[in-house]
């Protein structure tokens, strides 16, 4: 990687983070199932059970 590509690396990476943050703090006031997939099976996480970062 180029030292040019690093700063927007890191500014995706801060930008991926902060999303994440709000999509946890989303599904926890609406008391929301998290939806993931994991290789392929569906997987619920309840709200109570999510961890802010």
């Amino acid at each position: 990687m180029t030292p040019k590509q690093n700063p927007i690396r890191e500014k995706i990476l801060k930008g991926l983070e902060i999303s994440h943050k709000k999509l946890i703090k989303s599904k926890k006031e609406r008391n929301f199932d998290l939806v993931i997939s994991d290789n392929g099976k569906v997987i619920r996480i309840p709200a109570k059970d999510l961890v802010s970062v």
